[in-house]
């Protein structure tokens, strides 16, 4: 009897409980009720729905139907409100910015009595603080549809979800209340901040809580934490925590998940200690938490349940630690990624037969790759990159038969690509990249690769030779065979149907494109064909890839048509010719969103015309080296948006628009090579983020601008060959981007590149430094140089340029400058190339030349220096030629030996140089009181001696006397001197 009893009691527990929570559906009479529904339309209210996925919210409708609302199928009670975003963030971005909801969460939610679920995740809600009113206060009888004057509870929530959601400020500790709360996620939420977290110690029932990148740095008591003994889940990610000790862990002892990334746990020597005394823990993520030891602690008894180790992104720099791989044989998910680990890859790791992946990328780990791995049957993702691993790939990976992904790039591998690789039935992502692999790729190594969705072989010496009727077993979105020899276009890409990437850059690929490569082409996102020998006339094509590199080949005709598409062109450095005008004035439907478009280095013609109106997207624009004519229009200064633009070489005349002053944002102005003339616009020296300006080779005329320099972010100053005149301002100790030679934490990405997925767009730029034409590139950033060569500067070289300590290149040639070169020249640490030779400089080569240790390049010929050249390894290193043309010029490396007199000239006596513009004044001062005391001090003496010879007839007699005896004494000392002086002359010449 009492067991039917029991059996009648569970079953109508069960009843309850699933009528509590089941979930409204169409085919239940329930209705909601009239309060809640009206509260739901207010909460409606607060909100703004920029997609109406809210639509079905309406009064015609009963809200248990309504999108997001869950009810009561007894009761009709709403128990669940749902409304996160139905899209992901990163999988589908715009649908995901476009549901998002936003507005106020507003307290009408408080007349939804019976609420246990509550998630409003992955909103915006415009900055919105928490309201309180979610937390638990008296209890209140609400009179009818009235809001209360005193925000009530809601008590019998258990599911609370507010991550990503786009709140700020600080987290009310009412939420601590909420007595039935079993679920708190508010992570994502970078604004929100908390004091205290006393509240959630209240939290009895609590078994999730996530808080990853709520700000937790002023909470000093977040230690209460464990004392929350029913707490299963604990994220703490990003939270801006320090923490001396891990030992108050040791109390959640139902804790299965712990992550604690980006929490710096660098003085807490006893986490590995206390994390392995929690019973129940699977799940540990201590990534990015400067993490330098792994002490291993006396025993492992309570490791045995882990299945993920996430230690990425430390200070690990031993070997891989061995007992870290016996310490639990059914560990799943090992990362050990982006440390310093170094060593080999040790046999031991087949103690963890069940690991499922396995992440050492980012490390310093050597030797081969053991062949062991490949009896890890269970593995699915093994990454191995950026390391310098050496030897072959091991054939051992093809019996990994449940391998998905391969990374192995950047390493030192050599030797061919085992075939056993393309019998990996699950492959899903391969990557070789960046190693030493040679001999020939082809259809052996792909039989099995069914289902092969990426494939990255860029940067080895391997050559692609497939047959040209073979049709791959797989389907590719990603391919990346740059530097991979093809030597015809490969024809199984028209099989292809779902690239989303395609980089055949540098393949050696000396063929015409086939007509069928663009209407594949149409559906792919990016195209990068740069750098080979690709032919055809694409004049009637129509882009439509987002990216298209097709820079350094052999196409002609006109330019081709793009769709709006394309944000990335790239056809530099091949034959295009005809009008720019057909390209820019060509009408579209929508407007077009090109924001790179290089076209430099072609035989593209015409003036440029007033249509710039139709691309103000674009960020950097390269029109160099073309056959462009007339000048430039004032209508570009419609391209607001505009960081780079380049117009060099080509035949330019006239003023720089004014109208260019409306492109707020330009970091870098190439007018290089035209015929343009006036003077220096006063709007362009006044941009203080300019990072680059090249005027050199046309018609400039007038002063250099003294507000030149507040371009402060100057990198690169090129006004060589003009008609400049004036003197150099003295001002340029102002720039600092060439006064601060760490230039770690700066960045320049903006105007002198262009990012974007899978690649970029990097600036080009040529120079004349260390005497020659260089290209620079990948480097630019780095460059550091002024070029005013070639004008008619006068006056001296300011001692201010000595502050330029970043400086790598100065050419002042040329002209016509006098004076010396600053005594602080030496300051210039930094300093590779000088060239100051034609002018009419002056004086001695100042001795702190010897410390330009970086000197490469030297030019002092054809000026006025005198005196000995300083004796120092780094300047005794160049040719004569450096030093030619300055007639008083002596020692090495120049043949003309020195006198005694130019030696003692050489030398310079302590303290010269300091205070360069005191000395100098001093010196006058004090030359100008000699010689006007020479005059009355030479009378004084004279007639002081004289007169007293001629008035004193004793004293006469002595005086002669004395004079008669010396003579014998200065004939004997002056023929010593002289044989003295002459056996000195001859062991000089002899050295």
């Amino acid at each position: 009897m009492m067991c039917n009893s029991t059996v009648i009691v569970l079953i109508l527990l069960l009843w309850f409980l699933s009528a509590e929570f089941s979930i409204c559906n169409g085919d239940t009479n329930v209705i909601c009720s009239e309060k809640e529904k009206q509260a739901l339309l207010s909460f409606k209210q607060g909100l703004t729905d920029r997609s109406n996925r809210l639509s079905s919210w309406s009064l015609v409708q009963d809200c248990c139907r309504w999108t997001g609302v869950r009810c009561n199928n007894v009761t009709g009670r709403v128990i669940g409100l749902n409304l996160s975003n139905p899209y992901d963030e990163y999988e589908e971005y715009e649908l995901y910015e476009a549901f998002k909801l936003g507005g106020q969460i507003t307290p009408s939610l408080l007349e939804l009595e019976f609420l246990t679920y509550l998630n409003l995740s992955r909103n915006d809600f415009g900055g919105a603080t928490i309201p309180t009113f979610l937390g638990s206060m008296p209890r209140n009888d609400f009179g009818g549809d009235t809001i209360p004057t005193f925000l009530g509870s809601m008590p019998r929530l258990q599911y609370l979800n507010l991550q990503n959601a786009g709140l700020e400020g600080s987290i009310p500790h009412q939420l601590g209340n909420i007595s039935t709360l079993r679920h708190l996620d508010l992570s994502g939420n970078q604004l929100l901040y908390v004091d205290s977290l006393s509240w959630i110690a209240r939290l009895h029932s609590l078994e999730y809580l996530d808080m990853t990148y709520v700000h937790l740095d002023k909470a000093a008591d977040w230690l209460q934490l464990g004392n929350i003994s029913s707490l299963r889940y604990l994220n703490l990610g990003g939270t801006g925590l320090y923490v001396d000790s891990l030992g108050w862990i040791a109390g959640l002892d139902s804790l299965e998940y712990l992550d604690m990334s980006s929490v710096d746990l660098h003085k807490a020597a006893d986490w590995l200690q206390a994390v392995s005394m929690l019973p129940s823990l699977l799940k540990l993520y201590l990534s990015g938490c400067r993490l330098d030891k792994m002490i291993p602690p006396p025993a492992f008894t309570n490791f045995t349940s882990l299945a993920v180790l996430d230690l990425s992104d430390n200070h690990l720099s031993s070997e891989i630690p061995s007992w870290l791989l016996n310490v639990n044989s059914s560990l799943l998910f090992l990362s050990l990624g982006g440390n310093l680990l170094n060593g080999h890859i040790q046999s031991h790791i087949l103690n963890l037969h069940m690991l499922e992946i396995l992440d050492l990328s980012d490390n310093h780990l050597t030797g081969q790759i053991p062949d062991s791995i490949g009896q890890l049957k269970h593995l699915e993702s093994l990454y191995l990159s950026i390391n310098s691993l050496n030897g072959p790939i091991p054939a051992t990976l093809g019996n990994l038969s449940s391998l998905r992904l391969l990374s192995l790039s950047h390493n030192q591998l050599n030797g061919t690509l085992p075939v056993s690789l393309g019998l990996l039935p699950n492959l899903v992502a391969l990557s070789i990249a960046y190693n030493p692999l040679t001999g020939i790729v082809s259809e052996v190594n792909f039989v099995k690769l069914s289902k092969l969705k990426s494939l990255e072989m860029s940067l080895n010496s391997l050559f692609f030779n497939v047959n040209s009727n073979w049709v791959p077993p797989f389907q590719l979105e990603y391919i990346a065979l740059s530097s991979c020899k093809m030597g015809k276009f490969p024809a199984w890409l028209q099989t292809q149907t779902s690239i989303l990437v395609l980089d055949l850059s540098r393949s050696a690929i000396s063929d015409s494109i086939p007509d069928w490569f663009w209407n594949m082409a149409s559906h792919v996102e990016l195209i990068n064909l740069s750098n080979n020998q690709v032919d055809g006339d694409i004049s009637t094509i129509l882009l439509n890839s987002r990216v298209v590199e097709l820079s350094s080949n052999c196409f002609k005709g006109r330019l081709p048509t793009l769709s709006p598409n394309v944000q990335v062109l790239n056809i530099a450095n091949n034959s295009f010719s005809g009008s720019i005008s057909s390209f820019l004035c060509r009408k579209v439907d929508r407007n077009n969103n090109l924001e790179v478009l290089d076209a430099s280095n072609n035989f593209i013609s015409g003036e440029l015309p007033d249509c710039w109106m139709y691309w103000e997207s674009l960020t950097h624009l390269n029109l160099g080296s073309n056959n462009l004519f007339g000048k430039i229009p004032q209508s570009m200064g419609y391209l607001s948006q505009l960081q780079s633009l380049h117009l060099h070489d080509n035949n330019f005349f006239g003023d720089i628009p004014s109208s260019l002053q409306n492109c707020t944002s330009l970091g870098l102005i190439d007018f290089g090579e035209n015929q343009l003339t006036g003077v220096i616009p006063s709007w362009i020296v006044e941009r203080t983020t300019l990072m680059v300006l090249r005027l050199k080779s046309n018609k400039f005329s007038g002063d250099i601008p003294p507000k030149i320099c507040q371009l402060s972010s100057i990198l690169i100053l090129d006004l060589a060959n003009n008609s400049l005149s004036g003197t150099i301002p003295m001002c340029l100790n102002n720039i600092s981007a060439m006064t601060i030679v760490d230039t770690s934490n700066s960045d320049y990405s903006e105007a002198l590149g262009y990012g974007y997925d899978y690649g970029s767009y990097i600036e080009t730029l040529w120079l004349v430094t260390k005497g020659r034409d260089s290209e620079y590139r990948d480097i630019l950033k780095l460059v550091r140089s002024i070029d005013l060569s070639s004008n008619s500067l006068s006056g001296p070289i300011p001692a201010e340029i000595s502050s330029l300590h970043a400086l790598r290149f100065l050419n002042l040639s040329r002209n016509h400058l006098t004076g010396k070169i600053p005594d602080k020249i030496g300051g210039m640490a930094m300093l590779e190339s000088l060239d100051l030779s034609r002018n009419h400089l002056s004086g001695q080569i100042p001795q702190s030349m010897s410390n330009l240790t970086f000197l490469n390049y030297l030019d002092l010929s054809y000026n006025n220096f005198t005196g000995r050249i300083p004796s120092s390894t780094q300047l005794q290193s160049f040719s004569d030629d450096s030093f030619i043309g300055n007639a008083e010029l002596c020692g090495a490396p120049l043949t003309k030996n020195c006198t005694e007199e130019e030696q003692s000239q050489g030398a310079v006596p302590a303290g010269e140089g300091e205070g360069e513009g005191e000395g100098e004044d001093e010196d006058e001062y004090e030359m100008f009181w000699f010689y006007v005391g020479m005059g009355p001090g030479f009378a004084a003496g004279f007639w002081g001696v004289c007169g007293v010879l001629c008035l004193n007839r004793t004293w006469r007699h002595a005086y002669f006397q004395f004079v008669h005896d010396m003579k014998d004494w200065v004939y004997v000392a002056t023929l010593l001197k002289v044989k003295w002086l002459r056996n000195k002359f001859e062991r000089s010449s002899d050295v």
